[in-house]
């Protein structure tokens, strides 16, 4: 197995659908891929949405909302393939997407991860703004070597958000990111979204700034 694409999910049937019709799209040009849909115990239509797809995807379940750091690390420790990359499951991807991370940490055997840019897309579905991932990481858009991430520990699940920030400063502690400048991964910024919620994102990154 070469890649694995983890996609956590709670209460997104709205968009769930969308986010792996565009993985399934990006799988086609890979030789081996799994996906794995951690629904962390959702209360909406989501199970029914995931239905269609039962044959082309893994599905684990939560029987209760855990949180995103949770249901991340269930699907890194169900994963077989030797690189993971999360998918969000209001966001969507290029076709390429899997193509070009894969191919980069396949014949490059010194790069720990690879990011790519990504585009910030608005609730139309309008590409607004494109994004350098380095200079605004955000926690998709970047593929790892699934046994790094087993090495530092996985994700803290005391970090309700603001993950992908602790996670990365663990993983850059040992370990180097290359971006690759092409905006391949489409980040649909929510204003429901927990980490809209100004205050709750603040407390979580003063916790990160102290252990630094």
């Amino acid at each position: 197995m070469i890649v694995s694409v983890l996609i956590p999910t709670y209460n997104s049937g709205r968009y769930i659908g969308r986010a792996i019709r565009s993985v399934l799209e990006a799988a086609s040009r890979v030789s081996e891929v799994e996906i794995l849909v951690i629904d962390d115990g959702s209360t909406d239509d989501t199970l029914r949405i995931l239905e269609p797809f039962a044959s082309q995807i893994k599905l684990l379940r939560h029987s209760s909302n855990c949180g995103l750091p949770s249901a991340l690390n269930t699907g890194i420790r169900n994963a077989r393939g030797q690189f993971v990359v999360r998918v969000d499951s209001d966001d969507f991807v290029h076709e390429e997407y899997l193509n070009i991370l894969t191919t980069s940490l396949r014949l490059n055997n010194s790069y720990d991860a690879v990011c790519c840019d990504y585009f910030l897309v608005d609730g139309k579905q309008n590409a607004v703004e494109i994004v350098n991932s380095m200079e605004q990481p955000i926690g998709c858009g970047i593929m790892f070597r699934h046994h790094h991430l087993v090495e530092i520990g996985l994700y803290n699940e005391t970090m309700r958000v603001c993950e992908e920030v602790e996670l990365r400063d663990r993983f850059l502690s040992e370990y180097q990111i290359i971006r690759i400048p092409i905006p391949l991964y489409k980040y649909c910024k929510r204003d429901d979204s927990l980490s809209s919620d100004r205050e709750v994102t603040s407390a979580y990154r003063e916790k990160i700034n102290s252990c630094r």
